[in-house]
């Protein structure tokens, strides 16, 4: 119930938006814009004021966006082809720069949230699927069954959703002090968008401070690319926290995923899907679950270094039917873990209840963990660079870590 009556609130909203401006017109009374066409020209969206998506938009190929501190985007609602996305097509570039006092904000268009917030003042934290997400995507390798895909999420007609290519440094902008709140509407069964995109994206761009929140699929996936990202929160993620795929080459440093009630694992980690054998690394993070969450689940031949990571609050994987573990699925899985081509260290965890640490950490992975008591672990994240930005913090859920 509670979600219906938010999506009748979207629809009212949108309408309201629809009868009350024509498209990209500027409202002086409250300095809202709706885009309703992909962006052809380089673009500046300004601080103070409110832009809604009235649809998929793409900022095109050899095009900039660049979003100024403080700017709080709306996506309207609607679902399949109709979703509402932010694209950043193969050889655009997007410059969302916010400050640690004016982050830049991505919600939906239910959202009452005005320029100057941080938290919203009428939807929860935990209400997803209203929108659909950011998605950007480069020209670096991905491991693939071609060296161009189409993104999952974006109709295989729209050409800006291609992403992959042989240009390891490609540069799709800087992404700073971004949340992106409620999103991952569904496009088809088992594909809905993530609340952060990154396909090929190249190793020239800065990802660095961004938190998604109540996503309906994955907070944030890699498919493939050389990015690399730093400060990463994620908080409420209805599938998986963080999903890797296709042989992601970049680094991970610095992160915190806090699951919610319908989080499956908290990390997600695919292998090559093509004859690209690359690896990413992960460090210095902390992730709290919930009661229906696993730790991790390491699929299709992953491959890569974790180390220093904390986990806490997990049920007991023999109450639970393997909730609460992290496991090796897949022969090829176990065999890169044995070559050290998927490698751990330095790993812990504060039990929920007294099981035995090979109970948790399973396929032999418990040799580079360890058991600690809350709040005595001496790997994890450095919580303060999230500190009065995030929604999370604002909320006081960084309290927990």
């Amino acid at each position: 119930m509670k979600k219906l009556f938010y999506l009748m609130m979207i629809l009212a909203a949108s309408a309201m938006v629809l009868t009350s401006c024509d498209p990209e017109e500027e409202i002086p009374e409250d300095d809202t814009i709706t885009i309703t066409g992909n962006i052809t020209a380089n673009t500046t969206w300004e601080t103070g004021k409110t832009y809604i998506l009235g649809g998929r938009i793409a900022v095109v190929s050899g095009v900039s966006l660049t979003i100024q501190p403080g700017v709080i985007i709306k996506g309207q609602a609607g679902t399949g082809a109709n979703a509402t996305a932010l694209i950043i097509a193969r050889g655009a570039k997007l410059y969302a720069q916010g400050t640690a006092t004016q982050p830049i904000i991505f919600t939906s268009v239910a959202d009452e949230i005005e320029p100057g917030m941080v938290a919203s003042p009428n939807l929860d934290p935990d209400l997803n699927g209203l929108w659909g997400g950011l998605i950007i995507l480069g020209n670096a390798p991905i491991s693939a069954t071609s060296e161009s895909m189409q993104i999952e999420g974006i109709p295989a007609s729209d050409q800006n959703g291609l992403y992959g290519g042989t240009n390891a440094t490609d540069d799709s902008g800087i992404i700073r002090y971004v949340s992106i709140r409620h999103g991952g509407a569904n496009i088809g069964e088992g594909n809905e968008i993530n609340g952060l995109t990154l396909g090929g994206v190249g190793s020239g761009t800065t990802v660095e401070y961004v938190e998604v929140i109540a996503n309906q699929d994955d907070g944030v996936e890699f498919f493939g690319g050389t990015v690399n990202v730093s400060h990463l929160l994620i908080w409420n993620p209805g599938d998986d926290g963080i999903d890797t795929d296709q042989a992601w080459a970049g680094t991970l440093n610095n992160f915190l995923v806090i699951a919610g009630a319908d989080t499956d694992h908290t990390l997600e980690i695919d292998g090559p899907e093509g004859s690209m054998m690359a690896a990413h690394t992960v460090r210095n993070g902390s992730i709290k679950g919930s009661d229906e969450t696993e730790l991790g689940d390491f699929r299709s031949g992953a491959r890569g270094t974790f180390e220093n990571i904390y986990f806490f609050n997990f049920p007991d994987p023999a109450a639970t039917d393997g909730r609460g573990d992290l496991s090796l699925s897949g022969d090829a899985s176990i065999a890169n873990f044995a070559s050290g081509i998927l490698a751990f260290s330095n790993l812990q965890v504060t039990p929920a209840t007294d099981v035995a640490l090979s109970a948790i950490f399973k396929n032999g992975i418990d040799v580079h963990a360890s058991m600690v008591n809350a709040g005595a672990n001496t790997v994890g994240a450095d919580k303060t660079k999230f500190a009065s930005w995030t929604w999370a913090s604002v909320n006081n859920e960084l309290s927990a870590f």
